[in-house]
C-alpha cells in the first residue's frame, strides 16, 4: 500500500518552505499579478520541464524538481488571486499569505484524495512526461478560458484547473523522488 498522503505532505512542505522564505525576502509583490500573468509564469515552467525531458543538453543547472515546485507555488498564488482579487500594492504579510497557502493546499489535497480514491491511484503508473503534458494541457485550457473572459459552457472553471495542475505536479515530484 502506498502512503500517498504522507508523500504529498512531504512535497508540499518543501514547496511551502520556499513560498514562506520568498515571502520573507520579497513580500507579497506577486499580489499585483493578474491571472494571465500567473498562468504565463506556470506555462514557462511547464515548457522548461518539457524541454528538460526532451533535450539532453542543458545550460542552466536546475532540474525538473525546482520547476514543479514553481508550478505548485504559482498555482497557489493564482488561487489566492481568484479569491482575494488583484491588489494594486503588496497587501499580505508572510503569516497571512502562508495561512492562505495552507487553506488552498488543504482544499487541493482533499480534491486529490477524492479523485485518487475514484481513480485507484492510476497516476502511479503514469510517466512524469505524461504528467507534464497534462499540466500543459490544463494551462492551454486556462488560457482559453481567460481569453474568453472567464465565460465557459461546460468547463469546471479556472480554479479547478489550477488545483489539478498542483496535484499533477505533486505526483511528478513523488515520482522524481
Amino acid at each position: 500500500m502506498h502512503n500517498t498522503s504522507q508523500q504529498y505532505d512531504a512535497v508540499i512542505t518543501t514547496c511551502r518552505t520556499l513560498f514562506s522564505n520568498k515571502m520573507t525576502d520579497y513580500g507579497s509583490a506577486w499580489r499585483i499579478l493578474r491571472l494571465p500573468s500567473l498562468t504565463d509564469q506556470i506555462f514557462i515552467k511547464a515548457q522548461r520541464i518539457r524541454s528538460l525531458q526532451e533535450n539532453e543538453e542543458r545550460k542552466v543547472d536546475e532540474g525538473q524538481e525546482s520547476e514543479f515546485i514553481g508550478i505548485i507555488n504559482y498555482c497557489i498564488m493564482a488561487l489566492i488571486q481568484i479569491d482575494k482579487g488583484i491588489a494594486t500594492q503588496p497587501d499580505l504579510n508572510t503569516d497571512e499569505a502562508v495561512g492562505l497557502y495552507d487553506k488552498y493546499i488543504a482544499e487541493t489535497k482533499a480534491l486529490m484524495e477524492a479523485k485518487n480514491h475514484d481513480y485507484g491511484e492510476a497516476w502511479r503508473d503514469m510517466r512524469v512526461s505524461s504528467l507534464t503534458d497534462l499540466i500543459i494541457q490544463k494551462l492551454l485550457r486556462v488560457k482559453q478560458i481567460e481569453d474568453n473572459k472567464g465565460k465557459t459552457l461546460v468547463s469546471e472553471g479556472i480554479a479547478a484547473n489550477y488545483q489539478d495542475m498542483i496535484n499533477y505536479a505533486v505526483f511528478a515530484m513523488i515520482h522524481l523522488s
